[in-house]
């Protein structure tokens, strides 16, 4: 395997793993942040504009009291019935 990396390297002019020639400048480097940045700001601006949540809907107290007089209910006569269960 390594002489046929070594190989790969005096015909291409480097290492067949290495990655030396992806520097760049300053300048293109600033392009690219400053272009990210604009990519960044764009997408916060289209989460301005969503729309609000739906208020979580709850029960009054009274509502919740009637809820559990009936199940109170349904559990008196399941006993009185004989039944470990609701379900029969």
């Amino acid at each position: 395997m390594e002489k046929l990396n070594h190989e790969f390297s005096s015909l291409f002019g480097g290492s067949a793993n290495s990655r030396k020639g992806m520097k760049r400048s300053p300048a293109a480097r600033a392009r690219m942040a400053a272009a990210q940045r604009a990519r960044w700001a764009k997408a916060g601006r289209k989460n301005t504009t969503a729309k609000p949540r739906k208020v979580k809907r709850t029960f009054s107290a009274a509502a919740r009291a009637r809820i559990s007089a009936a199940a109170k209910a349904r559990w008196a006569a399941a006993k009185k019935a004989g039944q470990k269960t609701l379900a029969g």
